[in-house]
């Protein structure tokens, strides 16, 4: 019989060992290709971000990261597939502020959103933009809350899906003007085509994918969504200008590592991240697309994700919305 003198020395060997590979593999990272999973379809404002950010740092570090797209279940499937990854640096997971959205979404997630993952960095912010049709006739927020009050529940607004970042920003703007519009999703840019056509009275898109409509005058930009103005359009008001500072939605993008990856490996990724950041190119090819930086360090950016999520779940309760499955 093995004394219980042996196996408490057998268990500490095997932790020590664990412990010095871990540490060897996060001296060796990375000498392989990263894989990057995006829960957004390739073109996505996240995901433009993200290329931008992470074709920078590959030449810092001397690897590549090959994006996969997995998309599926408003971003289950891709969660899932990174969470449940090695530990080992070569999986990390493209999030942005949808990420909380799993959780009141479903009932019996595979994995948990907070504690499966570890935020490495935030990549900046993007402001929503509430856009309408030029045709509405409708010049300021309060030209638009003055219709949805007078036709209660008769206006309607499109997002890129249910529990999506364009959806949030709306519901938080129902909810502090005290109106009522009925929601319609959408993929890709079919949102923006039907606002466009006139058949969707409002929209809160993220700058990047509006911007060309919106500097070809083929929507017009009532307000952005951010604490600040979009330094891209000084003359469009906050929501909080507007009169509704509970209205405030920040778009952010970064990414995330699944839980046990070792601190070595965290840290490097968030410096290189930083780093390419500050790379005079890649601060303006993030400006067009609407991203203002928001430096965090890697706990700041893993408290920010907390607060975010725990702001969405509340939200949830207040528009009582109920998970599907």
């Amino acid at each position: 019989m093995v004394s219980l003198h042996v196996l408490r020395g057998v268990v500490a060997a095997t932790a020590l060992l664990a412990g010095t590979v871990a540490a060897l593999a996060a001296d060796d990272w990375p000498n392989r290709p990263i894989i990057a999973v995006s829960t957004v379809s390739a073109g996505n404002a996240g995901d433009l971000v993200a290329r931008v950010v992470l074709d920078q740092v590959s030449k810092q570090i001397g690897q590549s990261f090959v994006i996969e797209n997995r998309t599926g279940a408003g971003g289950v499937t891709g969660s899932n597939s990174a969470a449940k990854a090695d530990p080992d640096g070569y999986t990390i997971l493209l999030q942005t502020s949808s990420q909380g959205s799993a959780i009141v979404l479903h009932k019996n997630l595979p994995y948990d959103p907070v504690n499966d993952f570890v935020p490495v960095v935030m990549f900046g912010i993007q402001p929503s933009v509430l856009v309408v049709s030029p045709s509405k006739g409708w010049k300021t927020v309060a030209d638009l809350i003055a219709v949805a009050k007078a036709n209660p529940g008769k206006l309607n607004f499109a997002s890129a899906g249910v529990g999506s970042a364009s959806h949030w920003a709306a519901e938080r703007f129902k909810t502090a003007a005290g109106i009522s519009a009925q929601h319609i999703p959408f993929r890709g840019a079919e949102g923006l085509n039907e606002l466009i056509a006139g058949r969707i009275d409002f929209y809160f898109v993220p700058l990047a994918p509006a911007i060309a409509h919106i500097q070809g005058g083929r929507v017009l930009p009532l307000a952005v969504s951010t604490p600040k103005r979009a330094p891209s359009l000084p003359d469009v008001p906050t929501v909080t200008e507007a009169g509704y500072p509970n209205a405030q939605y920040i778009f952010w993008g970064g990414l995330a590592v699944p839980a046990k990856t070792p601190r070595a490996i965290i840290d490097r990724l968030h410096d290189e991240s930083q780093k390419a950041l500050n790379v005079p190119a890649v601060r303006e090819r993030l400006a067009t697309l609407g991203v203002e930086p928001m430096p965090m360090s890697v706990d700041e950016f893993g408290t920010f994700v907390r607060n975010d999520i725990a702001g969405i779940v509340k939200l949830a309760k207040d528009i009582n919305l109920v998970p599907t499955n």
